[in-house]
């Protein structure tokens, strides 16, 4: 097939709130909470460390070690992602490792285990668990990024009451509150599970972090635990606002360069490609609306965990053969949501790729085609559109319009380049 739509490059303007000390930040949000009065010299403190690629997290956690050691304390760092990494110690370790986080940069250790103590029954009946390394310590400080959950909705989505429910509690924790949400709401059970660990398990603070639209640190905020609720519903509604968006509500095809759980639960955050209801369609009061996604490759940091590419219609070979399939079966079978480990129909180019989803499209000509082409969903300031948008574009004080229209450009082998490469 020869009538390919032809692309250009738009550059969206987003709210650009931003941290531009990060070490600075944390000791002075820390400092607010006079942990003083509860940490004595001598006493252990765990910090969480999740899988999520989050921005400047090396400097996060390093910083909030240096809080601590700083009061006397023993701070010590704990995985806590649940099924993540094929559910292993050293797999958790490797990811949390690979964003920085190591015991060289962070100057404390690091205590990856995948045991588990069973704190007590929730209401709903079943076991509340808890990582066996942080319940040993004296103290606990959760630290995670605020943002809109992939598959639930509601007042508190991801953040610091889900580290407490499914990071901290393990591949077991992870496992058996996944199975609860089903019966129950995932509102009711992050609730559930989070009063108890706040009761029984010695959390300190948590420290929050919340991003802009640019994947860049737009607020660090230290909490109490007796506010974690209503302080996560506050920057929940500010990251909902910062949250970055595809700069047009429809599409035919969206090209992705790259998914992984550092970007997203999902690889991809369905917020952003309108998939969080349903895996293969947008909700009838859900945008945008795309009608076919394809995926060209994981990232690195995921190490082969591929949760999520049951979303996309079509990939290129290259990003299943990088699949782990028993980390990634684990994952999406630890979460409740088997279909996000199936396999899309995939070809080893993207001509190839394109010459079978362009026509499927429904009347409109391929060189006609909607087109949008992103490096990951956490990087969409700047988007590859095709020329079905350019008029649109033209009119819109939140686009600029950055490069002139052009073929896509294949190589000899029909393989494009990636986005960030193409902005170059």
């Amino acid at each position: 097939m020869s009538d390919y739509p032809q692309i250009f490059r738009v550059r969206q303007t987003f709210e650009r709130p931003q941290v531009t000390d990060i070490p600075a930040e944390v000791a002075s949000q820390l400092a607010s909470l006079s942990l003083q009065d509860q940490v004595k010299p001598g006493q252990s403190v765990a910090i969480t460390a999740g899988s999520r690629g989050i921005a400047n997290i090396h400097l996060v956690i390093k910083a909030i070690a240096e809080h601590f050691q700083g009061l006397g304390a023993e701070p010590f760092i704990v995985p806590a992602m649940g099924s993540h990494g094929g559910g292993t110690a050293e797999g958790q370790q490797k990811i949390i490792e690979s964003y920085g986080i190591t015991e060289a940069f962070c100057g404390c250790p690091i205590r990856a285990s995948m045991d588990t103590v069973v704190v007590c029954q929730a209401t709903e009946g079943f076991d509340v668990h808890f990582d066996k390394q942080a319940f040993e310590a004296d103290h606990v400080v959760v630290c995670g990024r605020v943002k809109p959950h992939t598959g639930f909705y509601g007042d508190i989505e991801s953040g610091l009451m889900k580290m407490m429910l499914i990071g901290l509690g393990k591949h077991a924790g992870a496992r058996i509150y996944h199975r609860a949400i089903k019966d129950y709401s995932f509102g009711q059970i992050v609730r559930s599970v989070a009063r108890e660990v706040l009761a029984k398990c010695r959390v300190v603070a948590g420290v929050a972090v919340v991003e802009n639209g640019y994947d860049e640190t737009a607020k660090i905020k230290a909490v109490a635990p007796h506010e974690f609720e209503d302080r996560e519903k506050e920057l929940l509604v500010l990251a909902k606002q910062w949250l970055p968006s595809l700069p047009f509500k429809t599409a035919d095809l969206l090209l992705i360069d790259e998914m992984g759980k550092n970007i997203s639960g999902t690889g991809m955050d369905t917020n952003v490609v309108g998939r969080k209801y349903l895996d293969h369609a947008a909700r009838e009061d859900e945008w945008p609306k795309v009608r076919s996604i394809i995926i060209r490759g994981l990232t690195k940091e995921t190490h082969g965990n591929a949760t999520g590419i049951g979303l996309a219609e079509f990939a290129l070979t290259r990003a299943i053969d990088a699949m782990d399939v028993h980390a990634t079966r684990t994952n999406c079978l630890t979460g409740g949501h088997a279909t996000g480990a199936m396999i899309p129909i995939h070809y080893s180019t993207d001509r190839e790729v394109l010459d079978v989803s362009l026509p499927i499209i429904g009347l409109t000509e391929p060189v006609d085609a909607k087109l949008m082409w992103i490096h990951n969903t956490l990087e969409v300031a700047e988007v590859e559109c095709s020329a079905a948008y350019l008029e649109e574009a033209r009119t819109r004080d939140d686009l600029e319009i950055i490069s002139d229209l052009r073929p896509l450009p294949f190589d000899a082998s029909g393989v494009l380049p990636s986005v960030a490469r193409l902005g170059q």
